[in-house]
């Protein structure tokens, strides 16, 4: 069986264009791309406009704008979520084949009201209502991933071993709602098996959400048909959940607390900005094509260090 380390790297970035890109996700865009750019592989970009309402083609041109103002180029053409609603429908009729989804019919009330005995701030989790069928006279509101027995362990390459047992933090969770959109958790396993990605790095706050990407690409390994059998020689990707920037009240610098757009007038301000989020020294450049020539090497020995933490 291949690994990340045997086949040529593939790393992406994935941003949601719900509004201008934020320095925090310049952060996340900076360290993938030197990453990819260490190894000799490829950076790809997509566009995660799966959530159509909450997504516009201003955001999309502005994070594009910004990436290319700072130096980092992406191979090939740039992936888009909302042209691919038939190729994830061809994927979730082929776990339903293998029976690994069903219908649900639980309204969020309904779940709230069985985990009323949890304490506050944990995890909601799913009681398994519908998985062998839905109550009599109700329809089906969502779609939901069979959770492996198993707990799913992993490596991550800053935050070690870590385990999830999905059956105690989330239970079977939602690969497409009853209004027609899909979940993060499916789409984003589909694109990066069918971009052949090899290494995901990305913010710390996705890190309790991979569990559950581990869990539907171990389920498409075997390929859908006969074209994409092989497939099945890939494992999931290496993980490295970088630290994310916090703002003043130490809240994740997100579009959701108000964070600004990354400034225009000083790229290479910008890079040494988040650079120093990294703990990294300043890199003194007069262009962004110099810094990034400099940055290169640093980020290899950040790597390293990492992985020896």
């Amino acid at each position: 069986m291949n690994t990340p380390a045997q086949t040529p790297y593939v790393g992406r970035f994935a941003p949601s264009p719900t509004g201008p890109l934020h320095l925090g996700s310049l952060a996340t865009a900076l360290g993938s791309f030197l990453d990819a750019r260490v190894h000799q592989g490829q950076w790809l970009l997509r566009i995660e406009d799966i959530d159509e309402g909450r997504c516009d083609t201003a955001s999309v041109e502005h994070i594009l704008h910004t990436l290319n103002r700072h130096g980092l180029q992406w191979q090939g053409e740039v992936w888009v979520q909302s042209q691919r609603h038939s190729v994830y429908e061809t994927v979730l009729k082929h776990l339903n084949i293998l029976n690994l989804t069903y219908p649900c019919a639980c309204t969020r009330k309904e779940i709230d009201d069985a985990n009323s005995q949890r304490a506050l701030g944990e995890n909601r989790i799913y009681p398994g209502t519908c998985r062998h069928g839905m109550p009599a006279g109700r329809e089906a509101r969502a779609i939901r991933f069979r959770c492996p027995v198993a707990p799913i362990a992993w490596l991550d390459h800053r935050l070690g071993r870590l385990e999830d047992d999905l059956n105690t933090s989330s239970g079977d969770f939602v690969l497409k709602r009853g209004d027609g959109y899909w979940a993060y958790h499916l789409v984003v396993v589909v694109d990066d098996l069918a971009s052949k990605v090899t290494h995901i790095v990305r913010g710390e706050d996705l890190a309790d959400t991979t569990a559950r990407q581990i869990a539907v690409w171990k389920a498409l390994q075997g390929g859908l048909d006969a074209q994409t059998a092989a497939q099945a020689t890939l494992i999931p990707p290496s993980y490295w959940h970088l630290p994310v920037i916090l703002a003043e009240d130490g809240q994740k610098l997100s579009k959701q607390t108000g964070a600004l757009a990354v400034p225009e007038h000083d790229p290479v301000l910008n890079l040494n900005t988040v650079w120093q989020h990294f703990g990294l020294g300043k890199i003194k450049a007069t262009e962004v094509t110099q810094w990034l020539e400099l940055a290169t090497p640093v980020w290899a020995n950040y790597r390293a260090a990492q992985a020896a933490r």
